[in-house]
């Protein structure tokens, strides 16, 4: 195992993977909850749906309730990429192996990430313009967003952790978030019937090429392990979203459109969102405030991708979070989520 002895390191004394305490301090100061290998945070949609002032994407595009969203991470230091665009720090990251032996348990990891997510909410009870009622709601989750940091399929225990998640009595929908660096993992997730509400693939490029300027992996071997992923995606029996991150002098030019569309059809997934590159975090060390898109030349991009594309629609729009949803009208799934254990998929024929 390659770890970095400033940033992850084995505890030999509880025979576990940890981030060090010096890294531990940083974070809790960025105000992460940190356990060990995993950690949890209060996203910026979350603190203002605390004081009635707005709800994220995911609440516009499929109902999510944003104050009772947890995303959290069983990997928190530990991914294959470096991708330019992160706001997460990812030269921390040095670790490409999990040990089994080494990793928390899933109910020791959502246990011990729910009390550090209620130290964090505890904090907005003192303010006065805080919604004490969604306060209370939000201590008990209904939706667990698996992203954050690092990459959640290299926890050799996911399946579990996933079905930790459904057996809790308030879990409405999982969201699970993935490079598509560990295939395997999407094909345990199958055969262990521990497949999350939604599943996200990061697409971010059309060809070889760009996939390693703009994710710059770790694997030799790293498109082709995407692509793997990408066409499992086609097949899966769950909510499928292709998030496509769009990057000025990268990807964004319009002429990349013929072969995101070659991309798309091998996935045939129920959702794809198109969104702006946002210069925030540790990429502004990356990148250029130019690097991003405004909202008009999103909509312009997923215009031209949908009239190539045979069965999507224009779903809806953030404006603020600069994203624009396409929807598949014959691989089709209600956009709503309600209860995670109601099906949701059906599928239409082509006309």
């Amino acid at each position: 195992m390659s770890c970095s002895d400033e940033y992850v390191y084995h505890d030999t004394q509880n025979n576990l993977i940890n981030i060090t305490p010096s890294l531990q301090a940083k974070l809790r100061k960025a105000k992460y909850g940190v356990f060990n290998h995993s950690a949890v945070e209060l996203c910026h949609w979350t603190k203002k749906s605390f004081y009635d002032e707005g709800n994220c994407y995911k609440h516009k595009f499929y109902g999510i309730s944003t104050h009772r969203c947890m995303e959290m991470t069983p990997t928190a230091m530990n991914c294959e990429n470096r991708c330019i665009y992160c706001w997460r720090p990812t030269e921390f990251y040095d670790t490409l192996q999990m040990p089994e032996h080494l990793v928390d348990e899933p109910d020791v990891i959502i246990n011990q990430l729910l009390k550090e997510r209620e130290r964090l909410i505890m904090g907005f009870y003192g303010n006065s313009k805080s919604n004490k009622k969604k306060l209370d709601e939000s201590l008990f989750p209904e939706h667990y967003a698996i992203s954050l940091s690092g990459e959640p399929t290299m926890y050799p225990k996911l399946p579990n952790l996933i079905k930790y998640l459904k057996s809790l009595k308030n879990t409405k929908s999982i969201f699970l978030v993935t490079n598509g660096q560990e295939p395997e993992m999407i094909n345990r997730l199958i055969k262990e019937d521990a497949l999350p509400t939604q599943l996200y693939l990061s697409t971010n490029a059309s060809n070889r090429k760009m996939f390693y300027q703009i994710n710059r992996p770790k694997y030799k071997d790293a498109w082709d392990r995407w692509l793997t992923t990408l066409n499992i995606l086609a097949d899966i029996n769950t909510r499928t979203v292709l998030r496509m991150t769009l990057i000025r002098n990268y990807n964004s030019d319009l002429n990349n459109i013929p072969e995101f569309v070659n991309v798309i059809n091998k996935a045939n997934p129920h959702f794809i969102e198109v969104k702006s590159y946002m210069h925030i975090g540790m990429s502004t060390n990356r990148l250029e405030h130019n690097n991003m898109l405004d909202v008009k030349e999103i909509r312009e991009f997923t215009n031209n991708l949908q009239k190539n594309l045979q069965d999507y629609n224009i779903m809806d729009e953030s404006e603020i979070s600069r994203i624009v949803v396409l929807q598949n009208q014959n691989r089709y799934t209600n956009r709503w989520i309600k209860e995670y254990f109601e099906p949701t998929i059906s599928f239409k024929s082509k006309l």
